[in-house]
């Protein structure tokens, strides 16, 4: 079907370029990711397998898929982007699912990128991977492993009821037009945060720019929802001063993608009543249930969201690469 890249411990395992591979190869593989999505994270992710499927038939799409006895066990695709590289999936089928077979994936992935010409650092957050400290990962010499959070709430039986807002503010839906503040208001809340060291765009106010582009105009986080997307203003500067973005993963379930707040009124409860709203739009709208993602090393946050009804059901990684 395609040639080998790279050598592998099993003779009846290979790892192939994508680009050597149809979306037909893939078909299943990706229909029983989509049921993975669903059914672990209430997630659709039929829309990210349609780019795939797009993207592998129009050989455009960089990485590798895991060969067993002829048949696609497992595949990763990356990107480039300047002068980083995006993990961007990596999915094993689940009766084949080893830390042996992704590691062989993540390697595969990450030795083009390392070699190519100014790249300086990899991200990537695995949702489809189990966080496990002990687990071993290639290139462990250069990687930083953080512990991430996927949690839940139930809408029907949450209790959404107003907090105590210790500043005054204001609150107005989502507009474009408060695009450039809402950087600037991210790069400020994630100074010397964990959550920079995890994702570079949010050190930079530019780097904001490009991560709210990304979940306004693109699928990764599910359909921007602007109804429940929410900013606060404060009453006496009118400076935004926080803000809360949601879409929607499927009809009946919500994800926030952003949450933050300005370092001059954290623990004023501008955050919580942002959230608050969020939530309470997006269960008048018939949601059933919403998520979100958090570093565990945050926990403040993850207490603030435990508190509004918000349940882990999943721990990943978040792998970085850097000064290879």
């Amino acid at each position: 079907m395609a040639a080998r890249l790279h050598p592998a411990p099993d003779r009846q395992q290979e790892i192939v370029d994508l680009r050597c591979l149809s979306a037909s190869d893939l078909a299943s593989l990706l229909e029983e990711e989509c049921r993975a999505w669903r059914t672990e994270l209430e997630w659709d992710f039929e829309k990210s397998a349609d780019l795939v499927r797009r993207f592998v038939d129009m050989n455009a799409l960089n990485g590798s898929a895991l060969l067993e006895h002829g048949q696609v066990a497992g595949y990763v695709y990356y990107v480039l982007e300047e002068d980083k590289g995006l993990i961007g999936d990596l999915y094993v089928r689940r009766e084949l699912r080893t830390a042996e077979r992704e590691n062989l994936l993540i390697a595969s992935a990450l030795e083009p990128v390392m070699n190519a010409p100014g790249v300086t650092r990899i991200e990537s957050q695995l949702m489809m991977i189990g966080y496990d400290p002990a687990r071993p990962v290639p290139s462990a010499g250069c990687l930083s492993v953080f512990e991430r959070n996927f949690m839940r709430i139930d809408l029907k039986h949450a209790v959404l009821g107003k907090g105590n807002v210790r500043r005054p503010m204001y609150v107005e839906k989502w507009s474009d037009h408060y695009h450039d503040a809402a950087a600037q208001l991210i790069a400020a809340a994630y100074s010397g945060h964990i959550d920079g060291r995890i994702n570079d765009q949010y050190r930079t106010s530019d780097g904001a720019r490009r991560f709210l582009h990304n979940i306004v105009q693109y699928p990764g986080c599910g359909l921007f929802y602007r109804p429940a997307s929410v900013v606060a203003f404060e009453a006496v500067s009118g400076r935004l001063c926080g803000l809360s973005l949601a879409s929607l993963v499927t009809a009946e379930t919500g994800h926030l993608t952003q949450i933050c707040v300005s370092p001059t009124v954290r623990g004023t409860g501008i955050g919580h009543e942002l959230m608050r709203q969020s939530l309470v739009t997006l269960r008048e709208m018939g949601c059933t249930s919403a998520s979100l993602t958090v570093t565990a090393a945050n926990e403040d946050a993850v207490a603030l969201y435990q508190r509004v009804g918000f349940e882990t059901i999943r721990r990943f990684p978040a792998l970085v690469w850097e000064g290879f």
